[in-house]
């Protein structure tokens, strides 16, 4: 087998790399696969050369194939999220300057327009695929390690996403800092049913699995049903997720209890019990939560703290304590330190501070965008924008250093971006949107609008007109209508005084 670039997938050809619902692909299968994909992209060419390709599928074989074959052929792969809403999607787009979009089914039907009018070619997987037959790869280029390997978008301070740009490198080491902390072997088995468009999914779950040559079950979402038939019967011995999806497990065992159901609540819980970790990420995970997956499972919630800009950077022990409330302590190969508002670093514990990044697992710049990259940078560290304090050695998250951030449900989302949209409605004047403390999403985004004279508004009404507008996670949960927004003297909305008005 010739070796490709990084990132790669284990080469032990006879295991189980990908199930999906009662099909199954060898690690042999899968790697074919992507090289014959590799070639049709290529079309005789020898390298892409960093062409940016997007791709709008859920998770899925043909998932795997498109990002590693965009890869191995010397591109940079652009994964989209597939529940947005079409119109979210241009800027991304244009912003990448994509020129393919690869996309399947209904998924490909609702792009026709919008790559119509971008003029990027819109293919199906198969479409793509060569029908030569392609051995170990040849024919394939020697992609270089410090060449760019996908875009991300992420909502940052702006009301517009930021493609953030990771090298080959920068994915390795992402990937192989968490092989080595959560002890990942062959033997693992993971369901992966997060979004593929965010790095918890796409480097926690998948690369790592594949990289460690375990057994990766894909979801096209989070299937309550089928997912605890697989833990009652022992399937998964590693389970990872947002807070979130803790929440609903808690009250799936609820309703099932309600119901008469105690056994089964008790056959899904053992399941847990017997694996070998959970882990929580992408939003703090409230101390009642953990206590309460403890005493249901046994299992003690390994939480971490990452961004699409470093992946993962700190994190709980594998073996050692795991304290409740707290990321823990930096991953092995990054540098981590807290600074004041004069860029000075903090020595002492219980001072809060900007938490800092260095290390290979950090992002190579913001595509296109120069300005934005050498603000997020500060003597060579990455300033995330996190507020933290270290509590004898366990670092523990207090917010975020603007409040146009909030992180619900696993997702980073912009109260800016959120804003742009509700103001298009035709009956709000005014609004601001903030995050307010939710026990099931973390952060539940709240909207507070001033509606037009002789206009009202309520909330269902308000849902329903987002709906096609936004993704279903930026659909604010909360609405509260106002006179007028508070401000300062300088005519600054005071968002901190809107939490006080719930």
């Amino acid at each position: 087998m010739v070796m490709h670039s990084f990132p790669t997938l284990n080469n032990d050809n006879h295991t189980i790399a990908l199930q999906d619902g009662d099909q199954s692909w060898t690690y042999a299968q899968v790697n074919a696969r992507i090289d014959n994909f590799a070639l049709g992209l290529l079309k005789g060419t020898g390298d892409l050369e960093e062409e940016r390709i997007a791709f709008f599928m859920p998770a899925s074989l043909d998932y795997v194939t498109t990002m590693h074959g965009i890869w191995r052929a010397g591109g940079i792969a652009v994964p989209l999220n597939v529940a947005s809403a079409v119109s979210e999607l241009e800027h991304s787009l244009s912003c990448a300057g994509v020129t393919r979009m690869i996309a399947n089914g209904h998924y490909r039907v609702v792009l026709i327009e919008l790559c119509a009018s971008l003029d990027i070619e819109l293919v199906s997987c198969k479409e793509v695929m060569s029908i030569e037959e392609n051995l170990d790869g040849k024919g394939l280029p020697d992609v270089n390690p410090s060449r760019r390997a996908m875009i991300l978008f992420t909502s940052g301070t702006t009301n517009k996403p930021k493609g953030v740009v990771s090298t080959h490198r920068t994915i390795a080491a992402q990937v192989t800092t968490l092989i080595d902390a959560w002890r990942w072997t062959s033997d693992d088995v993971i369901p992966l049913f997060l979004p593929l468009h965010h790095i918890h999914g796409i480097i926690n779950i998948l690369s790592c699995g594949l990289w460690a040559g375990a057994c990766v079950d894909l979801f096209a979402g989070f299937d309550i049903p089928a997912i605890t038939q697989k833990i009652k019967a022992g399937h998964y011995n590693v389970f990872m997720a947002v807070p979130t999806i803790y929440v609903k497990l808690i009250q799936h065992f609820d309703t099932l209890s309600a119901q008469g159901s105690d056994e089964e609540v008790k056959a899904i819980c053992d399941g847990f019990r017997a694996m070998r970790l959970n882990i929580s990420g992408s939003a703090a995970c409230p101390v009642k939560l953990f206590n309460q997956w403890r005493e249901l499972t046994g299992q003690v919630l390994l939480e971490r703290y990452g961004m699409t800009e470093i992946g993962m950077g700190i994190s709980n022990p594998y073996e050692g304590e795991r304290r409740a409330g707290h990321v823990g302590q930096a991953l092995p190969g990054v540098d981590v330190a807290l600074f004041d508002e004069n860029n000075y670093q903090i020595t002492t514990d219980a001072a809060p501070g900007e938490i800092r990044i260095k290390g290979d697992n950090v992002f190579l710049e913001y595509w296109d965008n120069e300005k934005a990259t050498s603000e997020s940078f500060h003597d060579g560290w990455f300033c995330t924008g996190d507020v933290a304090v270290s509590d004898d050695g366990y670092y523990r998250i207090m917010g975020r250093s603007s409040i146009d951030i909030i992180k619900s449900g696993g997702y980073k989302l912009s109260a800016l971006e959120i804003e742009g949209v509700l103001l298009t409605h035709p009956d709000i004047q005014e609004v601001a949107v903030i995050g307010v403390e939710d026990e099931t999403w973390g952060e539940a985004v709240a909207a507070f609008v001033v509606v037009k004279e002789g206009k009202s508004l309520d909330y269902e009404a308000l849902k329903s007109w987002c709906k096609g507008k936004m993704s279903s996670y930026k659909i604010p949960k909360l609405l509260k209508t106002l006179n007028a927004l508070p401000r300062n003297a300088m005519g600054k909305v005071t968002k901190p005084d809107l939490k006080k008005q719930l």
